[in-house]
């Protein structure tokens, strides 16, 4: 039975008026929150929204994931040898977990200021210049992550072409990655990049996420083909080149100077939010917890691929992993049918890949440095040209695909993943400093700054030293 409020003492008064007063906040706020959703421009696009349903939420996921998960997968197995399963464990889950708070915060900001892309975000939060370093890092991140693909290319597509071939054909320019790289740049990703719209190939690039699932399941599979000690083959006769007292046994714990792009790499492999945004405008019913729900399960089952397939191939080659995980099979099961499979698919997909990412970063660069500039096909070619030129003289001279993915990972992914989104909301939201989110967005902010910091420095510290 209810109390009246005569029997109620004047100690518990107190307590009773403020407890009263902290529910009516609560349910202002939550209301305040869905009258944002609901009457916010992102979601409310008139007659369109009657027109058209929006993506399921099974599709956003899958879409999402599509976003996700890139040519890091490839190097994650390199950075477990050089952590530990379990440091390994431990760090990429921080990683998505801290990922999956700074697309809340991203939500929550697209709701207070009913934008649709990460530019304008910046563009509210600090103006113009907001605008031009958001754009300018989502123009390094795109040309790093483009790199990254045709450095797969490069040195995968000779090998799988030899596969083909019976005899000596070394020297050959159909065998040499760089002359490939650059025939089918010309060829293929330029002129497909150069199309006004690429409905087709999003619509092909969604059997990247069906390869790389693919490609996990190979890595699991063919652990127990490859044994240890490792053996080369070489002309016939069988070489062991590991040792199984001390290269056969799993480390838990392992540090040395390449741990430096541990988290450069997971950034890099979690970096999503240029997405978001768009995938929230199509999301069939959209709201900020809906969303939300959508990037965690994209981000939880990303997750489980990415340390499947860095597990199990650090199981395989334990500390003689590659940085590139292919380049392990093709040296131990050269003839391998499921790899040379597998080899293909991942070509294939980043392939039609390539072009699509060309798309965000010519928009961002249009945006920060060419804005209010109406459509010209001569100033259409002449960015992607530029853009197209920068990506393969990367590929041609970099000599190793972790030093993108540290570079950039430490730089431009921590940036996007951690710095702004924590930036931001300090900056934007009406809340108290000591409110849990604002507490929060510093954390992300401190974690961004260092994490990226401290990477970055070691990483050059590592190229000085060598």
């Amino acid at each position: 039975m209810e109390r009246s409020w005569g029997s109620i003492n004047s100690a518990d008064r107190g307590w009773y008026v403020s407890a009263r007063q902290e529910q009516r906040e609560d349910a202002e706020e939550e209301e305040e929150e869905k009258e944002q959703e609901e009457s916010s421009p992102l979601l409310r696009n008139g007659p369109q929204i009657q027109e058209y349903s929006g993506v399921s939420f099974s599709f956003s996921v899958f879409n999402l994931m599509n976003a996700i998960m890139g040519s890091s997968i490839l190097g994650l197995a390199y950075i477990m040898a050089n952590t530990g399963i379990i440091v390994f464990s431990i760090m990429l889950l921080i990683v998505a977990i801290l990922a999956s708070y700074s697309v809340h915060l991203l939500l929550t900001m697209c709701i207070q200021t009913a934008v649709t892309s990460y530019e304008d975000l910046g563009l509210f939060a600090f103006g113009s210049f907001g605008k031009v370093a958001v754009a300018s890092t989502i123009i390094i991140q795109n040309i790093g992550a483009m790199s990254t693909y045709l450095l797969v290319i490069k040195t995968e597509l000779p090998d799988a072409i030899s596969q083909f071939l019976t005899g000596d054909y070394s020297g050959s320019w159909y065998l040499d990655g760089r002359i490939l790289l650059i025939i089918i740049c010309v060829c293929i990703v330029f002129p497909l990049a150069l199309l006004p719209k690429l409905g087709f190939l999003g619509y092909a690039s969604s059997l990247s996420f069906f390869f790389k699932a693919f490609f996990a399941l190979v890595v699991i599979v063919k652990k127990w083909s490859i044994p240890c000690p490792l053996t080369l083959n070489h002309g016939g006769e069988f070489f062991q080149i590991s040792n199984i007292t001390e290269d056969c046994i799993p480390k838990l714990f392992n540090f040395s100077k390449e741990s430096a792009y541990a988290i450069p790499t997971m950034a890099f492999s979690f970096l999503c939010h240029t997405s978001v945004l768009p995938i929230y405008c199509e999301l069939q019913r959209p709201s900020k917890s809906r969303m939300q729900n959508v990037t965690n399960m994209g981000i939880a089952l990303s997750f489980l691929i990415y340390f499947l397939s860095a597990l199990f191939g650090y199981l395989t080659f334990y500390g003689k992993a590659e940085s590139e995980v292919l380049q392990g099979y093709s040296k131990y099961l050269p003839h391998d049918v499921v790899v040379m499979a597998v080899k293909l698919c991942i070509l294939f997909a980043v392939l039609l890949t390539v072009p699509l990412i060309h798309f965000p970063a010519r928009k961002a660069m249009i945006m920060a440095f060419f804005p209010n500039r109406p459509f010209s096909w001569i100033h259409h070619f002449l960015v992607t040209l530029a853009l197209n030129i920068v990506i393969v003289l990367l590929a041609l001279y970099v000599p190793d695909i972790r030093n993108i993915f540290g570079i950039v990972g430490s730089s431009t992914s921590t940036c996007l993943v951690f710095v702004y989104p924590g930036l931001f909301y300090l900056k934007l939201s009406r809340e108290d400093f000591i409110s849990q989110k604002k507490l929060g967005a510093c954390g992300l902010l401190l974690f961004g700054i260092l994490v990226g910091s401290l990477s970055f420095a070691l990483i050059i510290f590592n190229w000085i030293n060598k």
